[in-house]
């Protein structure tokens, strides 16, 4: 049985979880295994009823669950900041989970921006570290509020930290099994302390797998080649802020912030999944916001809970929404509602 708790969250979250679970519903029937969900109200309206975010009962009570299946966090009447820490990434922190995985695959040419790729040449993974680095929120300030005022924000990483990371990219990209490629993101030329800890350890771990291929490119240069020659990656590895903003590039080519999801990972402990685009409140109760990278999210994690058959088949009844269905991923353009799209998903499974 998987216990799975579920956070709707704010803005348009709730509508794209919702066929998440519609979806959940069909391929747990058609193979055959069990769970059960209980839904959290952690988000905006919560807040501001009473003034909490995540308390750290909150966080215990989430430890007994198999995985968290998470929409969107951001309100409009909730100053930038309050709830992407005090619930994103305090589950990220409080839970550990310190990979953030992302798959970056082309479903249908029609949708990529960029010119004459194909679904072969946008087909590569993102291994961004997600419990350290410039994100620890770590720093201070000086003579706050005068002329000389100075704002220091600190890059923390740990020799543990790195390390299980970047053993976590050299095992996913073996077990991915296809150019067996692993590349490191980062800036050695200008972060030179960080940086130098990444760059020794990704060595020094890199000789316990000589099956893999590695590389090394500069984030700026790495952004170069994801618009330019996406197909020369397999998986990237890099630190916190630089997955963040690549990851983002990554959705775009990939067709948009409406078919890209992610894991919030963890591996001896309980994982997060979530599209990552956001919860666009403007397009919130108008039934038009795209539900694929929710339900892509669902079939990330149906695979970590070992339902590998049936996030597959997940992925499967993406792809063809996605390549005979869709007039476009952007919200209100796919020539179907936000429901009508999770019942193509269904149907397509069947």
């Amino acid at each position: 049985m998987h216990k799975i708790a579920v956070i709707p969250g704010d803005g348009t979250g709730p509508e794209v979880i919702r066929e998440g679970l519609k979806v959940l519903e069909a391929v747990s029937r058609k193979f055959n295994f069990q769970y059960e969900t209980k839904i959290f109200d952690f988000g905006g309206e919560r807040y501001l009823k009473t003034g909490k975010t995540l308390e750290d009962k909150d966080i215990e009570e989430l430890k007994k669950y198999s995985a968290i299946y998470f929409g969107a966090i951001g309100h409009p009447d909730v100053k930038p900041g309050v709830l992407e820490t005090g619930v994103l990434l305090k589950l990220r922190f409080s839970l550990d989970q310190y990979i953030n995985l992302r798959p970056v695959k082309l479903y249908n040419a029609d949708f990529c921006p960029l010119k004459d790729k194909k679904p072969e040449d946008v087909d590569f993974v993102v291994v961004r570290e997600n419990s350290e680095g410039l994100y620890k929120g770590m720093g201070e300030f000086k003579d706050k509020d005068t002329l000389d005022e100075v704002a220091i924000q600190i890059s923390y990483n740990t020799r543990k930290g790195v390390e299980r990371c970047i053993r976590y990219a050299f095992e996913y990209c073996r077990k991915r099994n296809i150019k067996k490629k692993l590349a490191l993101c980062g800036k050695t030329n200008v972060l030179t302390f960080a940086w130098d800890l990444w760059e020794r350890t990704f060595n020094e771990v890199a000789k316990e797998y000589p099956d893999i291929a590695t590389n090394y490119a500069h984030v700026d240069a790495t952004t170069m080649w994801f618009v330019k020659n996406p197909e020369r990656f397999d998986v990237i590895v890099t630190d916190n802020m630089f997955g963040d903003i690549i990851t983002d590039l990554g959705a775009m080519i990939q067709g948009g912030m409406g078919i890209a999801a992610g894991g919030n990972i963890n591996p001896e402990g309980v994982s997060m999944f979530e599209p990552i685009g956001g919860s666009a409140p403007k397009y919130t109760g108008k039934n038009v916001i795209n539900p694929l990278a929710a339900i892509c999210a669902l079939g990330m994690m149906l695979e970590n809970l070992g339902e590998v058959e049936a996030g597959e088949a997940v992925e499967e009844a993406v792809i063809k929404v996605v390549t005979k269905k869709l007039k476009s991923l952007a919200a209100g353009k796919m020539g179907y509602s936000t429901n009508e799209v999770g019942d193509l998903v269904v149907e397509y499974l069947k």
